[in-house]
């Protein structure tokens, strides 16, 4: 078997495990749907490289991207042993940018496309079927590669990963629409009408299946489905005080609200074929702030 060592020591390891760190950590984020638990996923990676080192490593990002799933299942099954009682739906951890692109780093970690309303629908599956999903849908790796990691058989990692395509499926989580301006100008026309109290201006610019799904913080339901249902809702709970700020959302079109200056929701919009399919909101006041900091 051929090394991929060529040097020694410490400096050696940090340099090849930081060739791989975007991807580790884009892979944790789809995992984990956290910011913090992936950044930590791929801290406890490098220490278990660290202390293995990678002398008869061939495929040294294969290696690590094994390493870091280990740690995410890890994590997942620990989740679902200890659910949480939420107010409403969970709503992973956005990728915040500014409305004129994300950083490189931020590009990065949203390659591949993983818009919000994907990680709301991942979140609802087992940890196994969100480990043969993501592996396999999003990064590639073949069943042959993902059935070790899940002690399966390549043929029943296959069967998890088609249950959980048709979940995602089901939930309606589709791709938004390529152009982040074609996005925008959807998302302005919809807060337009709603402030205007144009309930059919609104219904034109929802998908008939849409979906808005909120964290429980502010007062109503927190899923809502149907056009007409989202549209009047929408007109409900318009302020006159609010200001919006464009923001992008793990890549696509989004909106932060602020009350005197103080944030107050962000909401992000899944656009399909001209028409919002998804709104996704996130209410909570500390968790409002420390996405800000």
């Amino acid at each position: 078997m051929t090394s991929v060592r060529e040097g020694t020591g410490d400096a050696w390891l940090a340099e090849r495990f930081e060739e791989h760190r975007r991807r580790l950590r884009a892979v944790a984020y789809r995992m984990l749907g956290s910011l913090e638990e992936a950044d930590d996923a791929v801290q406890e990676a490098w220490i278990r490289f660290s202390a293995a080192g990678a002398d008869e490593v061939v495929n040294l990002g294969g290696w690590l991207t094994t390493i870091v799933t280990r740690v995410c299942l890890n994590a997942l099954r620990a989740r679902a042993a200890r659910p949480e009682t939420l107010i409403g739906p969970n709503i992973p951890d956005p990728v915040l940018s500014p409305a004129d692109g994300p950083t490189p780093e931020q590009e990065a970690l949203l390659a591949d496309s993983v818009g919000l309303a994907l990680l709301v629908v991942l979140d609802t599956l087992t940890p196994a079927e969100r480990v043969a999903f993501v592996l396999h849908d999003v990064f590639s790796v073949p069943f042959g590669e993902i059935a070790p990691i899940l002690e399966r058989t390549p043929e029943a990692t296959r069967q998890l990963a088609s249950r959980a395509r048709h979940q995602v499926k089901e939930a309606g989580a589709r791709e938004p629409d390529a152009a982040v301006a074609a996005q925008r100008a959807v998302v302005d026309a919809f807060f337009a009408a709603a402030r205007a109290g144009d309930l059919a201006a609104l219904v034109e610019l929802l998908d008939p299946d849409v979906v808005l799904r909120t964290d429980g913080f502010v007062p109503g339901p927190a899923v809502l489905r149907g056009a007409e249902t989202v549209a009047s809702a929408a007109i409900g709970g318009a302020n006159p005080h609010a200001e919006f700020q464009p923001v992008l959302v793990n890549g696509a079109a989004g909106i932060l609200i602020t009350l005197r200056g103080r944030p107050a929701g962000l909401m992000a919009f899944t656009v399909v074929g001209g028409r919002i399919t998804a709104v996704d909101g996130i209410t909570d006041p500390h968790r409002l702030r420390r996405l800000m900091s």
